[in-house]
């Protein structure tokens, strides 16, 4: 669908300047009815007055655009007649022309002409412009012609920019190769170590498990006990102003859904987002594809898109083929003052834009992400479905919410993610060539002083359901937790005194945590021999009373982690889950399958992204 420059009378310089909602009435457009209606509906939300007309379909984007050129007479730039001055592109920078959303158009000896889609907004940069131009004017640009043009200029060249968005120092981009030998080197010695000393090795392997675990059990369990004791941890917290939808003028929202090799899901995934019901003149999604998929691309052309969507392509260039990646590129392509993330599987509740809306009005400035709740739609396609959908509900549902809650560190899920616009740009946007790019978001973010809290709307996924695909995904995430830890263990005290002690200490929890108990799982699994009789391989090196207890605290941390799980999915409307809270025993073992991989592949392909295949199971039933 073609799209303008839709605008709205607020930016008049003259008295005699008659209002566009004129202009399209005594055009016969629309009538004094529908204006007036589409008047009433501008004092809610922050959308210029056409955008309004079109997105509630009273108007069309052709009549709108014939309004806007009579109330600002400007002249129509047509780039195909007359192709954009490059040179004069070169006086500022290419973020510049993006986020203003305009482009000197020509200069026709005796002014530049300013091509914009929003005139009414002209005068606010006509003093920076007039320092490089001197003398100009602005013309009436379209929308898709001034986006596809910046495109094709500055392409490349913001690709590069979002290949190293983030400072290099919080960034694993700046690993040296000698850098990447210093893992294999250690598995080395470690390997001689457990070859000519195997009691040892095996004493201290399940040393450092059982010390990490008690890290990982300690964060949990205070999660879960700061969760039970708040039942209201998900609504708006005391002591703030809580601000009524209905005195609320909603603003512009962006969100970012990357796809890549989509061909199943997109249709889906449209109809999906069209369910929503924030008003669209103040929504934009952008849907994120890399220059050469040809197979998203194709069906996009084969899918009709509502107006409030748009195709944004990210150049094949920079050596690195990441989502972060091509959310960076994506970032400067947003209009709104919220940016939020989903995937090209989701479904998210209908009103959740309202609810992130209404929670960043009345959250501190502080607040600078609102992670919502993960939940799957096939729980009940096969065993791994449900034990996934267990997992996430256990993590969505009691552990996140209770970190929230103590103010730590929020490891963020990849998708329902919100942040405020500014904050976001400031924190650099995403590390491109993480692969778990959210948990190291969360961590730089909690690094800058700023807050993760949970919101109570919950987004629909397709649960992994197949072993070798969930195996593939784990170990990106793995993978990508390694590379987290260790970005931002490279100057420990540095991190210490950004996040303090207790926020330091639950990184380490968290990270060696879940690193450990899927990495040495195996030394873990053998103090169950306890239960058949079977002598333990530490017998005879280490008393018996010292294996037996650590049997049994292994024992308490399996039910620690049943009662959170059957917590979780009482809670929610999966109740049927509970009988097979137990099988969670067989699925994880699958992790320690996943952390193997991720750690080859941190010394091989540690950008390697492990690309997830979705639509395998369309069901949108979410039961």
């Amino acid at each position: 669908m073609e799209r303008g420059p839709l605008v709205h009378d607020g930016g008049a310089n003259t008295a005699e300047r008659m209002p566009i909602g004129r202009h399209l009435v005594e055009n016969g457009s629309i009538t004094s009815s529908q204006l007036v209606a589409a008047l009433q509906l501008q004092t809610t939300i922050n959308a210029p007055l056409g955008e309004i007309l079109v997105a509630e379909g009273i108007a069309k984007t052709q009549d709108v655009e014939k309004g806007l050129a009579q109330q600002f007479a400007l002249p129509k730039a047509d780039f195909d007649k007359e192709p954009i001055d490059t040179e004069l592109c070169k006086s500022r920078p290419p973020r510049f022309w993006v986020r203003n959303r305009l482009l000197p158009w020509k200069n026709d000896g005796e002014r530049v002409l300013i091509a914009t889609e929003r005139p009414d907004r002209f005068d606010d940069l006509r003093g920076s412009l007039e320092a490089n131009f001197g003398s100009l004017a602005p013309a009436l640009g379209e929308s898709d012609d001034i986006t596809r043009t910046i495109g094709l200029l500055f392409g490349r060249h913001l690709a590069l920019e979002a290949n190293e968005r983030v400072a290099a120092e919080f960034s694993c981009r700046s690993w040296h190769w000698s850098a990447r030998l210093i893992l294999p080197l250690l598995l080395v010695a470690v390997g001689t170590g457990f070859y000519n000393f195997p009691t040892l090795g095996y004493f201290l392997a399940t040393l450092v498990a059982l010390s990490a675990l008690v890290l990982f059990a300690c964060l949990r369990f205070t999660a879960f006990i700061a969760h039970m004791t708040d039942n209201d941890l998900l609504a708006v917290p005391r002591g703030r102003t809580v601000v009524q939808a209905e005195n609320l003028r909603k603003p512009k929202v962006s969100v970012l859904v990357p796809l890549y090799r989509e061909k199943e899901i997109v249709k889906t995934l449209v109809a999906r987002l069209s369910r929503l019901t924030y008003p669209k003149a103040v929504l934009e999604v952008l849907l994120v594809l890399e220059e050469r998929d040809d197979v998203t691309r194709r069906t996009l052309a084969e899918t009709t898109l509502p107006r409030w969507m748009r195709v944004v392509e990210v150049p094949a260039i920079g050596g690195i083929k990441t989502k972060p990646r091509a959310m960076n590129y994506a970032l400067d392509f947003c209009g709104g003052e919220i940016v939020g993330v989903w995937d090209a599987e989701d479904a998210p509740a209908f009103d959740q834009i309202e609810r992130v809306v209404e929670r960043f009005a009345s959250a501190p400035d502080d607040v600078v992400c609102l992670q919502g709740v993960l939940d799957y739609y096939n729980p009940r396609t096969n065993w791994i479905s449900r034990c996934f959908t267990i997992e996430y509900a256990a993590w969505f549902r009691v552990i996140l919410p209770g970190l929230a809650r103590l103010g730590l560190i929020v490891p963020l899920g990849g998708t329902t993610l919100f942040f405020r616009r500014d904050k976001l740009e400031e924190l650099g946007g995403w590390d491109a060539h993480n692969v778990t790019e959210d948990a190291d978001l969360g961590v730089r973010l909690s690094r800058c002083g700023y807050r993760t809290e949970m919101i109570d709307t919950v987004t629909y996924e397709e649960a992994n359901c197949r072993v070798w695909p969930w195996i593939k995904q784990r170990s990106r995430w793995l993978k990508g937790f390694m590379v987290t830890y260790v970005v931002h263990m490279r100057r420990p005290l540095k991190l210490y005194r950004d996040i303090g002690p207790l926020k330091f200490l639950s990184f380490q929890a968290f990270f060696l945590g879940t690193l450990s108990q899927f990495l040495l799982a195996p030394f873990i699994w053998t103090f169950w021999l306890f239960l058949f009789g079977i002598p333990h391989p530490l017998e005879g090196f280490a008393p018996y009373e010292y294996l037996l207890g650590v049997m049994l605290f292994f024992f308490c941390i399996e039910l620690m982690g049943f009662i959170i799980a059957m917590l979780a999915v009482s809670k929610s409307d999966r109740r049927f889950l509970m009988i097979w809270v137990p099988a969670m025993l067989l699925y994880f073992p699958l992790g320690t399958v996943a952390a193997i991989k991720a750690l080859v592949e941190l010394m091989v392909a540690p950008y390697y992204w492990d690309k997830t295949q979705h639509g395998v199971v369309l069901a949108d039933e979410c039961v």
